[in-house]
């Protein structure tokens, strides 16, 4: 069921306008079991036109959302949905509430000078994405719809337009807070908590404890969402505070990346010249987006309760790391040597540039005893330097002395085979660009089954070529 956006009711916090349609629209992809779990029911006609603007559901009543953001550290005033818009809400069959949100909608009054599109390319990186990270288990931001068009789109060059249709239980990000702040109207963020309260948290009161409570929430799901990027070897490469989930989802996918060698200090974004926002800062920032967020709310919440809320940051960061690598490894219980046997590895990972998620999965190829097998020592540059490391890993799964097909079925279920590498994107979009939709379709199919061993797809299970480490991906992708 579509309902118009709870959201829009505050007309203060954006702008009712209608998307620009594209020129010449085609439908390029449809996320079927997403729309089915969603109760929507749609034709492919319908689809066409909803995502390229040419005819909304009844409905619907779009609306372009006003917020502010530190971008790259510095505060940003006036940013909002510049090339988007909140379309309606969805109530699914199991009563939850989603937003639909149109990318590349066109000009908006926060478009400042952009022109409102988005490109085929980026458009096409974050449905592949964001569906690559649902499927591995990482709350996102859902793609539904793609649709391209004939319609010239200007960045570095003349590209083809595109739009995407993404859901999410909300879009309401830091920003939104920062804007009403520190534009001097902060007498309206309490309408903004007791909105996510009552679409996402009911059970807390509209009152100081109810916001230090949501406070803390947002505290918890913000370290355990990045804990959880870190395990699996993400970069989102733009976290801005505008770029932040109030419920812990992974929002905005523009130059982010899964590690290929492992490069602690990797940098996924090639705007980023000082590496704000490389692979090893993301828990730095995060914890750094989330005090400019209690900023915000801190004349409605006291400080000794902001406080608490953030002291619990590190340690849900940490606790949910450690367990991560725990079961990345094929460990079940907890010995106190555990976080050195972690450092040492991620030293000589680091020192060789082993492949991040080639590493974790051949890694339950290893026998309690006997020689290295093949696949793994072909990650390896100096086998030799290995040889302590391993020996203790060893000594610690026989403390475990579990079975070992169980150990492997363990770690196969939480190490996945198939991410999304840049150059395996790049070669969907080389073919789309090209009309071409069927490696992303293939891909997409792929990666909905991450941990499966699907053999016959092994091509996109190896580490990346040589030809990989020179794409450039930025805040234009």
């Amino acid at each position: 069921m579509i309902l118009s956006n709870q959201y829009a009711t505050f007309d203060w916090a954006g702008t009712r306008l209608q998307p620009t349609p594209l020129q010449a629209p085609r439908l390029l992809l449809v996320n079927h079991p997403l729309a089915a779990e969603l109760g929507m029911q749609l034709s492919e006609q319908q689809w066409l036109e909803v995502t390229s603007g040419t005819r909304l559901l009844p409905e619907m009543e779009p609306f372009a959302q006003v917020y502010a953001g530190h971008q790259f550290g510095g505060y940003s005033p006036r940013l909002g949905d510049g090339r988007a818009l909140l379309l309606g809400e969805v109530v699914a069959p199991d009563g939850q509430r989603w937003d639909l949100h149109l990318k590349g909608a066109g000009k908006t009054p926060y478009s400042r000078f952009g022109d409102g599109r988005a490109v085929l390319r980026s458009s096409l990186r974050e449905y592949l994405a964001s569906e690559a990270m649902h499927h591995l288990g990482i709350p996102t931001t859902r793609a539904l719809c793609l649709v391209g068009s004939e319609e010239p789109v200007y960045r570095e060059q003349v590209e083809p337009g595109a739009a995407v249709l993404r859901a999410a239980q909300s879009h309401l990000r830091f920003g939104h807070f920062e804007y009403f702040y520190y534009s001097g109207e902060a007498e309206r963020i309490p309408a903004l908590l007791d909105y996510l309260i009552d679409t996402q948290w009911p059970d807390l009161g509209k009152d100081e404890t109810g916001y230090a409570a949501l406070f803390e929430r947002v505290v918890e799901r913000t370290a355990t969402l990045i804990a959880r990027w870190q395990a699996v070897g993400f970069c989102h490469g733009v976290m801005n505070t505008d770029n932040m989930s109030m419920l812990g989802l992974t929002l905005d996918y523009g130059p982010y990346g899964f590690l290929d060698g492992y490069d602690p200090g990797h940098i996924c974004n090639h705007s980023d010249h000082v590496g704000r926002y490389a692979y090893d800062q993301q828990p730095t920032v995060g914890y750094w987006n989330l005090q400019r967020l209690a900023q915000s709310l801190s004349r409605l919440i006291p400080v000794e309760l902001l406080q608490q809320a953030m002291d619990k940051y590190e340690y849900a960061l940490l606790s949910s790391f450690s367990e991560s690598m725990r079961q990345k490894l094929g460990l079940t219980g907890w010995q106190d040597e555990d976080p050195a046997l972690f450092r040492d590895m991620f030293t000589l990972m680091a020192a060789q540039k082993v492949d991040y998620s080639c590493w974790f999965r051949r890694l339950a190829l290893l026998a309690a005893e006997g020689p290295l097998p093949e696949p793994l020592l072909a990650l390896l540059s100096d086998a030799g330097a290995w040889d302590d490391w391993f020996s203790r890993y060893r000594a610690r799964l026989a403390q475990e002395g579990r079975d070992p097909v169980e150990k492997v079925a363990r770690m196969n279920a939480v190490n996945p085979k198939y991410v999304l590498r840049n150059h395996l994107a790049q070669q969907a979009i080389e073919r789309a660009e090209r009309g071409d939709m069927s490696e992303a379709a293939l891909l997409l199919q792929v990666l909905s089954r991450p941990f499966d061993e699907q053999p016959e797809f092994d091509y996109y299970a190896a580490p990346a070529p040589e030809w990989a480490g020179q794409l450039c991906i930025s805040c234009s992708s």
